[in-house]
């Protein structure tokens, strides 16, 4: 009889947990859910056409024509070697596969300068970078005609590359923050469009004055010339004005600016990691790395291809493949026009468009290589370069369009480094490899055959998250307004820690879905929760150990998401890690010492700070001589403790004060604790043990698979039995 009646409890009792367990899951898939916003609040979707010269009125016209001329002036740089490339092969008496490697290799060189100039200019006034970067690109372009010979050659390309690689990285991000969204397709076609006139004209140009010169050397004249108009630029880039940050993204989404411009400098390992957990920004770079192997040895194989199959010299080649130029001027007004429109009402498709435009390449190329002569070459090759040139106009507006307003330049640099590293270099080996053994016409057939496609795909998958990004661009603002707002409204109120909306995921695993909460000064909150709850990711990406994939970590106020941990110390953070934390086999001094080595400069601030803990701790005065790893271990969590306390830190976390110590030890490090809890000293403690936590904890947040399952008074986590429970035994229960 009872074991019939317990049958249905047991039945009820499962069938509530399974309940409870699936609320629970779907509560947690919606949190972490994508969240699209409706495309009147998504920057640049919806809203009316604006007239490109009213974007050029708001923006300024300084700004975009310095920018436009030193775009062109690179595209003219640029096609001197790839024309000039048969000339100076005969002059340094080098192979073809030579000049090809040392041509393309000189515009990979871009990586080199893309970080550094991409991490200045989201730290920075960007107008001196443009400056210095330009007159060094003119002073190492004369220097190339100087060269005397192939290896001088390539030092000299070396340094053009590294200092060109502003025009991508940082005259990208000014056009962005400078002029409205609705403009940003037609800006940067009409900064390319200009650069493909000079491009365009470039060849004749080069050619030109090369054949002007006159002789073997008549190349060099090309490169004394073109220094001279970009090192004028380069003085006036100086005085462009210094746009705020994301104002249009602002504008649009909030209806204004943001005041506070209070965020930490940011580290290039934590820009890395948020922009490349950006879907659109990952597929973008997979597509420009396999393009590069294509793309880059292309326009040096083109001039040999012609020099041999033809029998062009400079000025010919140069008029043989103008017209490829010409086709596309006409077209690109029509393509930023149609990206701006296609992106207002469907963002995803104008993204897929791009990709797209990439595909034909892969048969108008061998089509190319094959023609009987050089005019139907030149009809083709313009059929080709007006597809790929609209392409590539439309790239820019594309990755600005998801990047966080404050990683602009880093988000830049990194597809512009695989793209140049792994796509450049990568085709100017292979191509220079394949072209002395087996020829022109079958290696560029080769690499874009394979290759173009490929980058085709992955912009068009790339597309399909487009929307979902400039979502997450959308919470983010919105956030960040909310934030200023609060601070604004109880500016006396703002909290030591603030964890807001901080997704997480190790690899394809999830830890950290949507999680929020707060420390308030003089607070200590104990952070409990069952094994994998995400205690410990959770303090990394407080104190800059990992970045988070989505939401802010700000001190007092202060956006430190992507901060060092170097600077987080600095700025007052510091964590007492669980287990060993001392080094055993160095005194007691001299681990004090060696906690306390970022004030060594200063011997008076060190001896003051050994001090002050010594007071704190009396017990390890006794010992100072003695090894560290003679002492007991709650000795050593105390030194630990100390040495941590050396700093001073605004914020102290501690991550298993108890792991493997004794009760009574356990108890005397509490006492040490409360003291510093009394002293209003602003704490996060990460215990297992319930009893432990709520001895010395103000509130309490509990964990459970990456949630925050309870938060308030810590004495009423002690009354919640399932929460408690779960401590005790360590288990997931509810």
């Amino acid at each position: 009889m009872s074991e019939n009646n317990e049958q249905p409890v047991a039945s009820r009792l499962t069938a509530a947990v399974l309940d409870e367990e699936a609320a629970r899951r779907a509560s947690q898939a919606e949190r972490s859910a994508d969240v699209i916003f409706a495309d009147d609040l998504l920057p640049g979707v919806g809203g009316e056409e604006m007239p490109l010269r009213e974007g050029l009125r708001k923006g300024g016209f300084y700004t975009f024509v310095v920018l436009l001329l030193l775009n062109s002036l690179d595209e003219l740089e640029q096609a001197a070697i790839a024309i000039l490339g048969p000339d100076i092969a005969e002059t340094f008496g080098v192979s073809d596969g030579t000049i090809t490697f040392i041509s393309t290799a000189s515009v990979a060189f871009f990586v080199l300068g893309a970080g550094p100039m991409g991490w200045l200019a989201d730290r920075i006034r960007r107008g001196p970078i443009v400056g210095f970067a330009s007159l060094a690109f003119g002073f190492f372009a004369f220097l190339s005609g100087a060269a005397a010979n192939a290896f001088m050659l390539f030092v000299a390309r070396f340094f053009t590359g590294i200092s060109k690689a502003n025009t991508i990285t940082v005259h990208s991000t000014l056009l962005a923050d400078t002029y409205p969204i609705a403009t940003r397709g037609r800006m940067y076609a009409t900064n390319a469009g200009v650069g493909r006139i000079f491009g365009a004209a470039s060849p004749i140009l080069v050619g030109g004055i090369a054949a002007l010169a006159g002789g073997a050397a008549g190349w060099r004249w090309a490169y004394f010339v073109l220094g001279i108009p970009v090192a004028v630029l380069g003085v006036l880039a100086f005085a462009i004005p210094e746009p705020e940050r994301g104002q249009w993204e602002k504008k649009e989404v909030l209806g204004t600016g943001l005041s506070r411009q209070d965020a930490t400098a940011v580290s290039v390992e934590a820009a890395f990691a948020r922009i490349w957990r950006i879907d659109t920004i990952r597929n973008m770079t997979f597509a420009m790395a396999a393009i590069g192997f294509a793309l880059f040895p292309a326009q040096a194989i083109q001039s040999f291809f012609l020099e041999e199959e033809f029998g062009l010299d400079a000025l010919e080649r140069g008029l043989a493949v103008a017209p490829a130029g010409v086709l596309l001027i006409a077209f690109l007004p029509w393509v930023g026009k149609r990206f701006d429109a296609t992106f207002r009402r469907n963002p995803d498709g104008a993204l897929r468009i791009l990709g797209l435009l990439l595909l034909p390449a892969a048969i108008l190329v061998p089509v190319q290589y094959y023609m009987p002569n050089v005019w139907l070459f030149a009809a083709v090759g313009a059929a080709n370069t007006t597809f790929l040139g609209a392409a590539f106009a439309m790239i820019q507006p594309s990755i600005q369009s998801v990047v966080p307003y404050r990683l602009r330049g880093m988000g830049t640099a990194i597809i512009t480094f695989f793209m140049f590293a792994i796509g450049g270099i990568g085709g100017g080996l292979i191509s220079a490899f394949f072209q002395d053994a087996i020829g022109e016409r079958p290696t560029i057939i080769v690499l874009t055959m394979l290759f173009m496609p490929l980058g085709g795909y992955f912009v068009i998958r790339g597309s399909s998250r487009l929307r979902r990004d400039l979502s997450l661009v959308v919470s983010e603002l919105q956030e960040e307004q909310d934030e200023e707002r609060r601070q604004a409204a109880n500016p006396e109120d703002i909290p030591a820690i603030q964890v807001n909306q901080v997704d997480f995921s190790y690899g394809q695993i999830q830890v950290l879905f949507d999680l929020s909460f707060e420390v308030q000064r003089g607070e200590t909150l104990a952070l409990l929760g069952t094994n994998g709850a995400g205690k410990s990711t959770i303090l990394k990406a407080i104190t800059g150990l990992v970045t988070p994939e989505r939401g802010v970590v700000r001190l007092n106020g202060q956006t430190i998401t992507f901060a060092t941990p170097e600077s987080r110390g600095r700025l007052g953070i510091e964590m007492l890690p669980g287990g060993a934390g001392v080094w055993p086999s160095m005194t007691i001094a001299d681990n004090l010492e060696m906690g306390a080595f970022r004030y060594r400069r200063d011997p008076a601030d060190v001896k003051r700070r050994i001090d002050r803990v010594l007071e704190l701790y009396p017990a390890l005065n006794d010992h100072l001589n003695k090894r560290a790893g003679d002492l007991s271990g709650g000795q050593q969590q105390m030194l630990a403790l100390a040495r941590v306390m050396l700093h001073e830190p605004d914020v102290l976390i501690i991550d298993e004060l108890s792991l493997g110590l004794a009760p009574a030890v356990v108890q005397d490090l509490l006492s040490h604790i409360d003291t510093l809890r009394e002293a209003g000293q602003t704490m996060i403690i990460v215990e297992q043990s319930l009893n432990v936590a709520l001895a010395i904890a103000d509130r309490a947040v509990f964990l459970e698979k990456g949630q925050v399952r309870f938060e308030g008074p810590a004495h009423e986590l002690a009354e919640r039995d399932d929460l408690a429970r779960a401590v005790f035994l360590g288990t997931e229960g509810g």
